[in-house]
């Protein structure tokens, strides 16, 4: 695989992203980000383009619509052993995104305080992120996908180790973990409005 050139990082648990985007610098990632995720990395002084300046479109919909557009899904998606995808990618001006950073809104938490309301829980329903995990899983052969804070330091070493690129056998682990991730989010949700009586 070639070196991962452009990452998207939008993340709830910080956890360890300073560091993790700092081991970037190096490899000369481009990071794309929003919100409070872009917040919390200019503020330790690394370089972030916000997704609505690479997007060409703003955030929308008091931010239930930033990340989804062919921009980005069309960079993680676009397969790059295919040439016809490839001309299609060049033709619209979509670039490349090698390495997604998210993970998701935490429904369970939300759910779980103390009078919480349907529309409480409905706005804590993420939308992007797993649009962007599932795009990222689906093209693991690709994108390098990572829902796991755990996981910073194995794609930093690999990155060393193979000139900026991940193996195949890790983005298909990462992947799996996706798909775990995001049926058990799903399956929180589905329980959540199995319980709510809609009079």
């Amino acid at each position: 695989m070639p070196p991962i050139t452009r990452a998207i990082m939008s993340v709830t648990d910080k956890s360890g992203l300073v560091e993790f985007a700092q081991a970037l610098i190096p490899f000369q990632v481009e990071i794309l980000s929003t919100g409070g995720t872009a917040r919390v990395l200019r503020e330790a002084g690394v370089a972030v383009r916000e997704v609505s300046d690479f997007t060409g479109f703003p955030e929308m919909l008091d931010g239930r619509v930033k990340t989804l557009h062919p921009k980005i899904h069309g960079g993680i998606l676009g397969r790059r052993d295919l040439p016809e995808h490839v001309a299609q990618m060049q033709a619209h001006g979509i670039l490349p995104i090698d390495l997604v950073v998210v993970n998701l809104y935490q429904f369970e938490a939300a759910v779980a305080k103390p009078g919480c309301t349907l529309e409480d829980a409905i706005e804590n329903i993420d939308i992007g992120g797993p649009a962007m995990l599932r795009s990222s899983a689906k093209n693991f052969r690709d994108v390098t996908v990572v829902v796991d804070p755990g996981d910073y330091p194995l794609i930093i070493q690999e990155m060393q180790a193979n000139q900026g690129a991940t193996t195949l056998a890790t983005r298909f682990q990462l992947a799996r973990k996706v798909f775990h991730l995001t049926h058990k989010y799903d399956d929180a949700i589905y329980h959540y409005l199995k319980k709510v009586t809609i009079p």
